[in-house]
């Protein structure tokens, strides 16, 4: 893999993309987000329903009223025709609060620095699972590694991977600069394939800014987490099901079906991830639809989705529909972030990954 970094004009477009992916992202799956109520197969119910499908677009307005009463509390503002700027939701503060720490700390930043800002910016009542166990032990005096371990069962699941999107914009076409700078933020919180779903995720953006196809990009990420990990086989079992032809819906389902840990773990929304990033084959809409459409922890996988397929694609070629009802404007819990411009957050880690680029590796990866 090339760690030679896209012209700056390039760049800047490629990580106003990753940014708008990722909202639009976060926002098509928000609704349907919660994986035990809105399996795959409910979600393409809701759709059809709706005439919605194949799906192109933010998610139609409920069919009926026992659907509408199943959606989260924030569909309204996430619908097709309803939108006007971002939800807030915790998969975009973690990206502001991400972009804040470097530009704050510096890529040197250490795990204490994250913590520490944390509880600086961070609304408490706006943390889940782990992030709010890692929370609650920085506030008793514990610091890393046990704020990850003490008292805390969701080690292993999805939060870490959605704070990992900023380092890979920031370290374009280094994976293993980016994974170096996500496993410290994930040790935070995160064991196991917890910390290897980050550092996969902030590879994997990393090189998809010059990888030649999301595939590649897919084999150099799996290069930054052991092999043997539960992550690095259900990534490689997806892309084996992908090369036999197998369709996409039975792809989902034959490898969520051998992934245990239910719908917020890594190990199956990784599946989810991989298969609609596979089957997208690097055209925007369809990356987007297929993932959140594969159910689990949609509006996280949507937002991870869209990070990757907007790097590829770039912000001036993303279609309207999907970046218009943005209106250039993210919600946000971090303090001091509400309402700022996405253009304008996309600007400042232009200048982050312009600084840093000429930088040394920021850790020695394990083999």
């Amino acid at each position: 893999m090339s760690c030679d970094h896209p012209a700056p004009a390039g760049l800047a477009d490629r990580i106003h993309g990753g940014w708008l992916g990722r909202i639009a992202g976060n926002m098509l799956g928000k609704p349907v987000e919660q994986g035990e109520v809105w399996t795959r197969e409910r979600i393409d119910r809701y759709l059809r329903r709706a005439g919605a499908l194949p799906l192109t677009d933010y998610l139609p307005e409920p069919a009926d009223e026992a659907d509408a009463a199943a959606l989260r509390p924030q569909w309204r503002a996430c619908v097709r025709g309803r939108i006007h700027g971002s939800c807030r939701d915790d998969d975009v503060d973690y990206t502001v609060l991400g972009l804040h720490l470097l530009e704050t700390r510096g890529f040197g930043f250490s795990t204490e620095d994250v913590g520490e800002l944390w509880l600086l910016r961070l609304p408490y009542l706006q943390t889940f699972t782990a992030e709010r166990a890692a929370y609650r032990n920085l506030a008793t005096g514990l610091r890393p590694p046990l704020t990850a371990t003490y008292d805390n069962p969701y080690q292993e699941w999805i939060g870490a991977l959605i704070r990992a999107d900023v380092f890979g914009w920031t370290c374009p076409g280094d994976p293993v600069r980016a994974a170096g700078l996500a496993r410290r933020d994930a040790v935070l919180s995160h064991t196991g394939n917890g910390v290897y779903g980050a550092m996969w995720a902030a590879a994997l953006i990393a090189a998809a800014f010059t990888a030649p196809t999301v595939r590649a990009a897919l084999d150099t990420a799996l290069g930054v987490i052991p092999g043997s990990s539960r992550l690095a086989r259900t990534v490689r079992r997806v892309m084996s099901l992908h090369e036999t032809g197998l369709a996409w819906a039975d792809t989902v389902a034959t490898a969520t079906g051998e992934s245990a840990g239910g719908w917020i773990h890594t190990v199956p929304n990784a599946a989810v991830l991989t298969a609609g990033l596979l089957y997208g084959d690097d055209d925007f809409t369809r990356t987007l639809a297929l993932t959140v459409r594969g159910g689990l922890d949609t509006d996280s996988n949507g937002a991870t989705a869209g990070s990757v397929a907007g790097v590829r694609t770039g912000a001036a070629a993303l279609p309207g529909r999907w970046k218009d009802p943005l209106e250039d404007t993210v919600r946000s819990a971090v303090f001091g972030f509400d309402g700022a411009r996405i253009s304008a957050l996309a600007e400042r880690t232009v200048r982050l990954a312009t600084a840093g680029s000429q930088g040394p590796p920021l850790v020695t990866l394990p083999p």
